[in-house]
């Protein structure tokens, strides 16, 4: 789990590994199945992946596997919402099992903070705020807040907020300040509000992080069809189409 917190290349690869050891010792264990299975979603998502049709294959795989080992556990069900929600976007099925989660145990960080993704992705970003909100007060200082402030931060730019956003995502590098995607989307923001220095030196960090980024293989990645005005902050930053 600390490998996957860190949401690098070698920190994933990490996880993916460490969780089909676990899997070896027990076939049943339905959580490191779960683990493996977001941790392949994320090569694809964070623009990792070498072979992106293998990631995704493996994602659903492990987290099928997960629910046959056992369809009530609340962090195996927020996994499952999280995963479809950027690969498949059944918006009606993942909103149904990300509050399915959250109904089983509403003190976890986890199913709050998946809960955001899903409406956010769903494109319903003042549900999605709420819920990043919820998994803040369950987690106050859990070390992937980054995560959940990144993507509280995703949500404002789409209620056309970006200065809240800054605020946000700015606190998430504090806790982070590696991770690619509080850049692109602090690239956005800055944009959308003419800050253009800070746009662009946003988007220098996301091309040092990941000098192959472009906006077209980002989009083609998925997860993506709510988020118009995050994609125009980045063109107006200055990123390769």
């Amino acid at each position: 789990m600390p490998q996957q917190h860190l949401m690098t290349r070698e920190g994933l690869a990490e996880a993916i590994r460490l969780a089909h050891c676990a899997l070896e010792l027990d076939p049943r264990f339905g959580s490191a199945a779960g683990l493996a299975g977001v941790s392949h979603m994320l090569n694809v998502v964070l623009g990792y992946s070498k072979d992106p049709q293998f990631d995704r294959k493996e994602a659903f795989r492990l987290v099928h596997l997960a629910l046959s080992i056992d369809d009530g556990d609340l962090d195996t069900l927020a996994r499952a919402a999280l995963i479809s929600a950027f690969m498949v976007g059944d918006s009606e099925a993942e909103i149904e099992l990300a509050d399915r989660a959250v109904a089983l145990n509403p003190n976890s960080w986890i199913t709050w903070n998946c809960r955001g993704a899903v409406y956010r992705l769903a494109g319903l970003p003042e549900e999605a705020i709420r819920s990043y909100e919820r998994a803040i007060r369950m987690s106050p200082v859990d070390p992937r807040l980054y995560v959940t402030r990144t993507g509280m931060g995703q949500a404002l730019i789409e209620l056309r907020r970006s200065d809240e956003a800054i605020v946000v995502l700015r606190k998430a590098l504090r806790q982070n300040p590696s991770y690619v995607a509080t850049y692109q989307w602090l690239a956005s923001a800055f944009a959308h509000l003419g800050r253009d220095a800070e746009a662009h030196d946003a988007a220098a960090r996301v091309l040092e992080i990941d000098p192959a980024f472009t906006i077209s293989a980002y989009i083609a990645r998925g997860g993506l069809s709510n988020e118009k005005l995050f994609i125009e902050g980045l063109r107006k930053a200055g990123l390769p189409e």
